[in-house]
């Protein structure tokens, strides 16, 4: 081999090297979906919790959603008993009137969990809402629970949610 020849055969070297270094960093770089935990004050809304999930999976698919469990008609109805509810997306306006408490990155594995909680309470039998026992912060205590974060399940905040909100974030003091 002349020194001609060895010079191409070590540019060529060279060049995969840088190739495969280039690629190990597209391989590496995680997609991750960041889910952001809301309340909304009492106002001329009902109070309320919700979260939005925005990020990539790992196979490319776009999340951009929100989810808060609520009555269907908030009534005075809600203060007697169970009445209909149902999972819905808060609109962009009253997220933005919403105050944000926490972040947390997740995984895909731990989307899917996020996402069997929601479809969970997509399908519970109606009369599913009771402010007591199973209102927006019921919903969003399974949610925080599915990401392994700590909850007080003897809180006495079942019915506050940025009280709620902040407990967690006392009780995981990771949070931001």
């Amino acid at each position: 081999m002349n020194v001609k020849s060895a010079f191409a055969y070590l540019l060529k070297i060279a060049g995969l090297v840088a190739l495969l270094f280039v690629a190990s960093f597209s391989v590496n770089a995680r997609a991750e979906v960041t889910v952001t935990f809301y309340s909304h004050d009492f106002g001329k809304n009902f109070p309320h919790a919700f979260f939005v999930a925005k990020g990539e999976l790992e196979d490319g698919k776009k999340v951009d959603t929100a989810f808060g469990f609520t009555a269907i008609n908030v009534s005075p109805g809600i203060l007697f008993g169970s009445v209909k509810g149902h999972v819905k997306a808060p609109s962009a306006d009253y997220i933005a009137s919403s105050n944000p408490h926490f972040t947390v990155k997740i995984d895909d594995g731990k989307y899917r969990k996020l996402m069997a909680v929601v479809k969970k309470w997509q399908t519970i039998p109606q009369k599913s809402y009771s402010l007591n026992k199973r209102n927006c912060v019921h919903f969003i205590n399974d949610v925080i629970k599915t990401l392994d974060l700590k909850t007080n399940l003897k809180t006495a905040n079942w019915k506050k949610p940025r009280s709620f909100m902040e407990e967690v974030m006392k009780l995981n003091p990771f949070l931001k």
